[in-house]
């Protein structure tokens, strides 16, 4: 994966709601094709962002109990914890630029 981690129902709590840095977690799933044109630009903002955010992928079909409790209906979808609340979500594939937007409302 490289600059972004992978997250599960177990860990999920600590990894992303007990974070003191804001965390944007990418929702997604193996069968889906525009989760992999999102993880390309995820792994680039990971980089660039790395200091200032942290970005994790909770791979729906493996974690059901995270992916209901925040009520993801399609994949991907990204949400933005900040002091483990929700602060914005986007669904579906989106721009670069969009994504950096997503994380900046939490810094």
């Amino acid at each position: 994966m490289g600059a972004t981690n992978a997250v599960t129902d177990a860990n999920f709590a600590s990894d992303v709601l007990q974070s003191d840095t804001p965390v944007l977690v990418d929702f997604w799933a193996e069968w889906c094709g525009p989760c992999r044109k999102v993880d390309t630009l995820l792994e680039e903002i990971a980089g660039e962002m790395g200091d200032k955010v942290r970005i994790v992928k909770l791979n729906i079909d493996d974690n059901p109990e995270t992916a209901r409790a925040y009520r993801v209906l399609s994949v991907p979808t990204l949400t933005m914890f900040k002091g483990g609340e929700p602060v914005q979500s986007i669904a579906g594939a989106r721009p670069k630029s969009d994504l950096i937007k997503l994380i900046e409302t939490a810094l």
